[in-house]
């Protein structure tokens, strides 16, 4: 679990995304502090006309009236442009740092292992990149304006006040410590409560997400109400949560109401004695009622700023959960880059566990793939045969030993360079929501629309690609929906292709296709192999039958090597997969 963080330490990590904005925010504060002074001068406008006309109502003249009249106007033509900034300009801003900051944590997440991912819900992160820093744009275009004009407001306010009379000032201010003690209570609680809501909804996005993923299992399988019954449970465990927040701001805001009226009886009834003794004037009491009411109105600022600013903090801190997740696989300090791949590749001892709890995966493995030999890894589930090709490049951390390609380790050299020289086709192919072309156009951003056509002939996609409604701008849905099993794994050939690495992964690419798609795309995958260093993870034993050497991997390391005829002559445990699997 997360370690949490004080306000401050948030406060001192969200700052520095002012940075970019400076001007932009300094002149912002500008026009905070004009509209506070705006309303500040009006209870003295009032204070100037209210004694004129009980001293000497021959004092307030035509002129005077004028005067003090074009001064109030002018003061709200500033009010209203300086608003007009604060509300265009300064939300702009907000909008800009939050996509900054969106920006930041997409690509610290592109950073983090497949570890990370293995054991963190989709949906809840989908949360964290969008919904979590929604509410930062208002916190951070409102939280320097509200602290300004709120310092400025009650300062002013104190000096003014005390100058007609310090007893009285003093007996009003004497209300703010108590609010202040019972609504930093309601703020603690306040963000707790968003906390765990954000949480909530999280575990929902990843529900939903879940569901809807799988809906042609849900359909098949007849599962709508059970799916509606268990999205309704984590529907209302996020209510439960918001009726507690709820409760809270409620008893926050009532407390502040409450406030109000102690402060608003004090001015009247303390006030209303001091004028009885003479103390202060009726202009000075007419002054005390609006400048009172100035301060409460800060003060309802603050309470709607409250859960603005809990749920702002709350992002932040959601935010800084992530950023402070550190990528476990990184490239080395002085890390080299990978070039003139001839393809070896040597497991030394290899030892890997997914994590210290779990029991090793592979140990004490020695392997070595010699440059353009094509090697098949079989055996049972659980022999961690895919487990292996994803320690080539560095998709998880070996526990102990060494893999190196070229006689390099890998683990010191950059990974960018690393992944390049290394292809990879799937069983779970995975396109992208958007056209064939740039799906295969992933293999090798830039490439010219002649090199896609290439890339897909070799692929045996092109025939049906341009028989595709809009040929290679077709549209291929979302996962690549509209199209059919055996065409999304040409056309993830067809990315390789393009991308034309020497060290190719086939991660029982074939096992999901029909009988007619296998044979399309096992010719694909054999002309794809030629001249590259090739690893075939198989079930369908017939398709490897021509592999230079065939490993058969347990849970005990290699037990068997050899060649296709080979191992058959030897009656082992490949045979016996042989006759169970692929046998004719």
């Amino acid at each position: 679990m997360a370690e949490k963080q004080s306000k401050g330490r948030l406060l001192r990590r969200f700052l520095p995304y002012y940075k970019k904005y400076w001007r932009i925010v300094i002149f912002d504060l500008f026009c905070a502090g004009l509209t506070t002074v705006c309303e500040l001068v009006l209870p003295l406008i009032v204070r100037q006309i209210t004694s004129a006309a009980t001293n000497d109502i021959a004092a307030l003249t035509v002129e005077m009236i004028l005067r003090l009249g074009t001064i109030y106007l002018l003061l709200r033509l500033i009010d209203t442009a300086a608003n007009y900034y604060m509300a265009s300009v300064g939300h702009i801003m907000g909008v800009r740092l939050e996509t900054d900051m969106r920006t930041d944590l997409f690509a610290h997440l592109q950073k983090l292992p497949f570890s990370y991912f293995d054991e963190t819900k989709i949906g809840t992160l989908m949360s964290r990149i969008t919904s979590d820093l929604f509410d930062v744009t208002e916190f951070a275009h409102h939280c320097p304006e509200e602290l300004l004009i709120t310092g400025i407001k009650i300062i002013c306010a104190f000096v003014i006040l005390a100058k007609m009379s310090l007893p009285l000032t003093l007996i009003i201010f004497a209300v703010v410590p108590i609010m202040i003690v019972v609504l930093s209570h309601f703020n603690r609680k306040m963000r707790a409560g968003f906390k765990e809501s954000r949480r909530r909804v999280g575990e929902l996005n990843a529900q939903i997400e879940d569901s809807l993923l799988g809906i042609r299992v849900v359909k098949s399988f007849a599962q709508e109400e059970a799916e509606v019954e268990k999205f309704k449970g984590g529907n209302y465990r996020f209510l439960d949560i918001k009726t507690k927040v709820y409760h809270i701001m409620a008893s926050f805001q009532a407390s502040t109401r409450l406030f109000d009226g102690i402060m608003y009886i004090v001015v009247v009834v303390a006030g209303a004695f001091f004028l009885r003794m003479g103390k202060i004037d009726a202009a000075d009491y007419v002054a005390y009622l609006m400048y009172v009411t100035t301060l409460l109105n800060s003060i309802r600022r603050i309470v709607e700023f409250a859960e603005q600013f809990q749920r702002g903090m709350t992002g932040v801190e959601r935010f800084c959960e992530i950023l402070d997740v550190e990528p476990s696989i990184v490239d080395a300090p002085n890390a080299e880059e990978l070039t003139n791949v001839r393809g070896e590749i040597t497991f030394d001892h290899v030892r890997f566990a997914y994590s210290d709890e779990s029991g090793d995966v592979l140990s004490h493995l020695d392997l070595t793939v010699r440059p353009g030999e094509s090697i098949a890894l079989v055996g049972p589930s659980g022999g961690g045969k895919t487990t292996l090709c994803n320690l080539i490049p560095r998709f998880y951390e070996i526990s102990d030993g060494c893999v190196r390609i070229d006689g390099h380790d890998v683990r010191t050299l950059t990974l960018e360079s690393l992944r390049k020289n290394i292809g990879v086709v799937a069983q779970d192919v995975y396109l992208f929501s958007g056209s064939v072309r740039e799906n295969i156009a992933y293999g090798r951003p830039g490439a010219t629309d002649e090199e896609i056509a290439d890339a897909a002939r070799l692929a045996g996609a092109h025939d049906f690609i341009s028989a595709l409604p809009d040929g290679y701008n077709t549209y291929v849905g979302e996962r690549g929906v509209k199209l059919s099993g055996g065409q999304k794994q040409r056309i993830s050939i067809a990315r390789l292709f393009l991308k034309n690495p020497p060290i190719l992964i086939l991660d029982e690419a074939t096992s999901a296709l029909d009988n007619e798609s296998e044979r399309l795309v096992q010719q694909s995958l054999e002309a794809l192999a030629k001249g590259r260093t090739t690893i075939t993870i198989a079930h369908r034993l017939t398709t490897i039958r021509g592999a230079d050497r065939i490993l058969v991997l347990t849970a005990d390391g290699i037990a068997e090597e050899g060649s296709h005829a080979e191992l058959l002559s030897r009656g082992g445990i490949y045979a016996d997969l042989y006759r169970l699997y692929g046998g004719e």
